[in-house]
């Protein structure tokens, strides 16, 4: 709505948070319109394709967007010429309403975290016992609380398989030390901020451990010159892992997000990914790394890895024996293995964790690939124990608290903790919102309705229709590759996606029903497939959807 005052414009600024009555936001907004009043540049935005002229708009939201193209900066977009933006009114189940009360479906999960759907009852539940009944948060340091515990007991009973690969239900009845009799059971759990930052806790807890195991055997030694400090990690290409700092210096330094920050960032050991999803496509790959163990291990602290998928370098497929020679070559030249399943964990790749998969339960699909079964149906998909691969560092996020609030986990091992601390160390990090209790709820929550519900039946049947769904894509010219592996179905092209097409790419998508986050090459889907909303209908939309825009390319 175009105002004819500056009085009008205020009351109407003031109407697109009609929920939000105080005092202090409708002086906040009123200045902010104040300020677009007097630019002459300043334009009124309306909601991409919004049926309604914006002097119509039911949902009074022209200003709201004028606000947040002037004043919001939104993820991996310009800060002064933005892409458009969607208003979302409400969230349920597996779609999402736009302001004008036109429903989408949600085909990214809200980057890859709301695997339950929106609004699901038992997280709902969850989160307004804890606000009416104990504390929205309360500082860690100190203290503690029955949320925080019963999740990490919770998370260490599903890392360490206690009750079957398939992730059955099994109910909470605390974790028992002395049963742990692998030596790379995972024992330790730190609840921090976000998946990002799980990563540098990670980081933190190798080169700590590493740290204090060298300052000791120097103090004990005639040996008084310094030894070479493990403080590098080994990464792969197209690896992602987040964007601080940290973090970042373990992406592709090259072909990654962060390729601006390579000066100042900490310098890594990077070797080639593997080239495609079998065993033999990951020689190159393993023969790096064991180079670089062979010539550098006294300076390599770690190797971290997303198992099986690297997600946002990508979403490139890697055989599962890639993560058992990893192991092995850690183990044989004394360096810690750290997995980031951030985005694999909690079922998506078919697994419960990614870490978990063998050669009978991994059975990805690619248009590429002509030998295959297409739906792989001779697969048996119960792991073996012997399968799992266990990390000395585990880094979880994303759909932890099933997309409901910002959460990350750190899980270890014996050898970390008791490196750090049997000498009088203390573990040097401690955010302010570590251990949430409102985050810790919803998380339990949200991991007890995994592992009690059909997730992996659900899983099959989202892989299943994503093949048939998106199978048709190869055919295009546009169109390099297609693959699936579990609930994630990718359609490659050959060439990137320029601003211009990602802008009409993304509107297309949305006047046909569907939200996806096309990036780079890819336009790919991570529904919410732990929803009991998703039918194969929207899955079959998605890929008709793709498929048009694709075609237009």
């Amino acid at each position: 709505m175009v105002p004819s005052s500056q009085q009008s414009a205020k009351h109407l600024a003031c109407n697109i948070f009609r929920h939000r009555s105080s005092t202090q936001t409708t002086r906040l907004i009123s200045a902010v319109v104040d300020s677009q009043a007097d630019s002459s540049s300043s334009r009124i935005a309306q909601c991409q394709g919004c049926p309604y002229p914006s002097t119509d708009c039911p949902s009074q939201c022209s200003i709201l967007l004028d606000i947040d193209r002037n004043h919001v900066i939104h993820p991996y977009t310009s800060m002064t010429d933005p892409l458009p933006t969607f208003p979302i009114a409400s969230a349920k189940g597996v779609h999402l309403e736009l302001n004008d009360g036109r429903k989408i479906i949600d085909g990214m999960s809200s980057w890859w975290a709301a695997v339950h759907g929106y609004r699901n009852p038992v997280l709902d539940t969850a989160m307004m016992s804890q606000i009416e009944n104990n504390m929205s948060h309360v500082m860690f340091g100190g203290l503690t609380h029955k949320p925080a515990v019963e999740l990490a007991g919770r998370l260490l009973q599903m890392v360490n398989n206690d009750f079957g690969a398939q992730g059955t239900e099994s109910s909470f009845d605390g974790f028992e030390v002395e049963k742990m009799q692998h030596d790379y059971v995972l024992n330790k759990v730190f609840l921090s901020d976000s998946g990002s930052i799980s990563v540098e806790v990670a980081m933190k807890m190798a080169l700590q451990y590493w740290f204090t195991l060298q300052n000791d055997q120097s103090s004990h030694s005639n040996n008084r010159t310094n030894p070479t400090r493990k403080t590098k990690f080994i990464s792969l290409r197209n690896g992602y892992h987040g964007d601080t700092f940290g973090a970042m210096s373990v992406c592709d330094p090259v072909n990654g997000m962060h390729s601006m920050f390579a000066g100042v960032l900490a310098q890594q050991f990077f070797v080639d990914s593997p080239n495609g999803p079998h065993l033999n496509d990951a020689a190159a790959t393993l023969a790096q790394i064991e180079d670089i163990l062979k010539d550098r291990s006294h300076e390599v602290a770690a190797v971290i890895l997303e198992p099986i998928v690297q997600g946002a370098g990508g979403m490139k497929f890697y055989h599962p024996s890639v993560l058992k020679r990893v192991r092995k070559l850690c183990d044989d030249h004394d360096v810690l293995l750290i997995f980031d399943e951030i985005a694999t964990g909690f079922g998506r790749t078919g697994s419960l964790f990614a870490g978990w998969h063998d050669e009978e339960s991994y059975r990805p699909w690619s248009s590429l690939d002509e030998s295959q079964d297409e739906v792989n149906s001779s697969k048996r998909d119960c792991q073996s124990a012997n399968s799992i691969v266990y990390p000395d560092i585990l880094c979880l996020g994303k759909a932890l608290t099933g997309g409901y609030m910002t959460m990350g986990a750190t899980v270890t091992n014996k050898r970390i903790s008791n490196g750090i601390s049997d000498t009088g160390g203390v573990f040097m990090h401690g955010p302010t919102f570590m251990a949430n209790p409102l985050a810790c709820s919803v998380a339990l929550a949200s991991v007890n309705l995994m592992v009690q519900s059909p997730w992996l039946e659900r899983v099959r049947s989202v892989e299943r229709s994503l093949i048939k769904s998106m199978s048709p894509l190869a055919k295009l010219d546009s169109v390099r590759e297609v693959r699936v592996l579990g609930a994630i179905g990718v359609c490659e092209l050959h060439k990137g996606l320029t601003r211009e097409e990602m802008a009409s790419v993304q509107q297309q998508l949305v006047e046909d029903g569907v939200w996806l986050r096309p990036f780079g090459k890819l336009l790919y889907t991570m529904p919410p497939f732990n929803c009991g909303d998703l039918e194969v209908e929207h899955l079959n939309k998605i890929g008709d959807a793709i498929h048009k825009v694709a075609s237009k390319l």
